[in-house]
């Protein structure tokens, strides 16, 4: 088990990066975040982060494919990626925690 993480510039193109993840490899995503700033004064852009799951192997292809997808969008230094193989217990409850709600029942 792994989870895996991007963060980038935009929300648009965090949906189309883990499209394409999502296609490319078995994964769940756990949570979506967005770094909104407070103060409107500077143009900052949106941040937008996903959190993600799956077998080792599956992570790893799903990271890839993610950035790559981000990279369209976005330059190297506005993408971020890891992984956490094996996470300790508890931490896959912590990477749930998000501000986008999922609708479980499939």
């Amino acid at each position: 088990m792994a989870i895996g993480f991007l963060e980038c510039a935009g929300y648009g193109a965090l949906l189309y990066a883990m499209d394409k993840a999502c296609k490319a490899a078995d994964i769940k995503i756990l949570g979506i975040d967005t770094i909104n700033p407070k103060d409107s004064s500077a143009f900052i852009p949106l941040t937008a982060q996903v959190k993600f799951e799956g077998k080792i192997s599956d992570v790893e292809v799903a990271v890839e494919v993610a950035r790559e997808a981000a990279l369209r969008f976005n330059s190297e230094k506005e993408v971020i990626t890891s992984i956490i193989e094996q996470p300790y217990d508890g931490v896959d409850k912590l990477a749930r925690i998000t501000k986008v709600k999922f609708n479980e029942s499939r």
